[in-house]
């Protein structure tokens, strides 16, 4: 499983790196993410069926944010494989026992190994920002730039959108609150009606926030009860998931494909659309040859540092190509954000890991 892990993560990279530097386009169509409005799907269907000449960019505007709910499944799928089904056989007995730390411990260990993970791209993106703008001492007040540090910005702030800085760095906040859930709740009972029932929960909770207001529902897919759908999943995945055969994988691409895309137009609906997105990304690197499953697999083991490094690749390059040559533009941007990505994960061998 290892290789298509890495080969979701791949995906999920690539379309979130597109995404990121795509919807920065005037012209693009633009995404349902943390608030929703028919107008934009309406749009895309346009663009798609009238064949428009920059269908990819309005597809990965509008789409590719959707990488974020297939890198949450993997994460919940990675925490069910290390904590529940691997075992560490140090016992002074010869038994083997459960791998899994108390709930401070484990929360110290994540939380520093997304740090680590963080705040080299943070602090290169910082000073990039203070060079290039004149309102540094404003975006990166030492409140927000200490919120940022401890990956709660985005709870803490009523509009997390208008703070966070660069923006894909809400993830880290976000992951570190699912480990907390994972610890705290999801691992110590670990039925199916309590996994069921926190998806059912975070579902209605979401419903009411949208009648509230696009503002409350805005802060709200900001934090956990926007994500636990995709990772409830993956940890689903991880304690009953099971094989299907090619035909069962392909009929389920055609209907997630299909439930992505029409799903995208009701609001109800669309708070379900992360599941199909994943749904479709599992069938696809099950289906893919080894021929293109290596090559995104590759791109997988770089996902992280590509995450990190690819908001500073934008920074620098959209500026110069945002209405004029586009589309070199986008192809320099992803060989910075590439070349950056490596250098990233170089500069990581010498930095210590977190331990447990």
């Amino acid at each position: 499983m290892d290789i298509r892990n890495n080969a979701l993560r791949g995906i999920a990279i690539l379309g979130i790196m597109l995404h990121n530097y795509c919807h920065w386009l005037g012209f693009a169509v633009k995404e349902n993410e943390y608030t929703f409005s028919a107008g934009n799907a309406v749009q895309f269907w346009y663009k798609l069926t009238s064949f428009d000449h920059d269908m990819l960019i309005h597809f990965f505007s509008f789409l590719g944010h959707y990488g974020v709910p297939v890198f949450l499944f993997v994460s919940g799928y990675g925490l069910v494989m290390k904590y529940e089904n691997g075992l560490c056989n140090n016992m002074p007995d010869g038994n083997s026992q459960p791998a899994m730390p108390a709930a401070g411990r484990f929360m110290r260990y994540h939380y520093l190994k997304l740090f680590r993970l963080m705040i080299i791209g943070y602090a290169v993106f910082v000073v990039v920002y203070f060079l290039r703008n004149g309102d540094g001492s404003v975006v990166y007040s030492w409140d927000r730039v200490l919120a940022q540090l401890a990956m709660v910005v985005n709870f803490v702030y009523a509009n997390p959108d208008k703070v966070i800085k660069p923006g894909p760095y809400w993830y880290f906040g976000l992951m570190l609150q699912l480990y907390a859930l994972y610890v705290l709740v999801l691992n110590r009972w670990r039925g199916k009606k309590l996994l069921v029932g926190t998806v059912v929960l975070c579902w209605l909770f979401q419903l009411g926030a949208d009648y509230v207001g696009s503002g409350v529902l805005n802060y709200v897919r900001y934090n956990f009860v926007g994500a636990v759908l995709p990772f409830a999943m993956g940890i689903a995945y991880g304690r009953w998931g099971r094989e299907l055969s090619r035909a069962g994988y392909l009929a389920l691409l055609l209907l997630s494909g299909a439930m992505v895309l029409f799903g995208s137009f009701w609001f109800g609906w669309w708070l379900w659309v992360p599941a199909f997105v994943v749904i479709g990304a599992v069938s696809t690197v099950r289906l893919l040859p080894a021929s293109l499953l290596c090559p995104l697999s590759w791109v997988g083991t770089l996902s992280a540092a590509m995450f990190v490094m690819h908001p500073l690749a934008r920074e620098i390059i959209i500026g110069h190509y945002r209405r004029s040559e586009i589309y070199s533009g986008i192809v320099i941007y992803v060989f910075t954000a590439f070349a950056m990505s490596m250098l990233l994960r170089y500069i990581l061998k010498y930095i210590p890991k977190a331990r447990m």
